[in-house]
């Protein structure tokens, strides 16, 4: 996260694609394929880095609320 890039949104590494529009690109139907030919500079890792991104966030998050 750099708040300088995306207004400081979760950003992929080395990338301008934000975590949101990964899981945007999933939730929509698209396919890793289908992301990775639209976007070049993504590959299956980086897809896969953000789910896990994603879940860990939502751990953390779960767990700051519980207490």
């Amino acid at each position: 996260m750099n708040p300088e890039i995306r207004s400081g949104k979760p950003c992929v590494s080395g990338t301008r694609i934000t975590v949101l529009d990964v899981l945007s690109y999933l939730a929509a139907g698209m396919s890793m394929e289908e992301i990775i030919s639209d976007f070049r500079a993504l590959d299956k890792e980086k897809i896969i880095a953000t789910l896990s991104f994603t879940a860990y966030r939502d751990k953390i998050t779960t767990i700051a609320f519980a207490s």
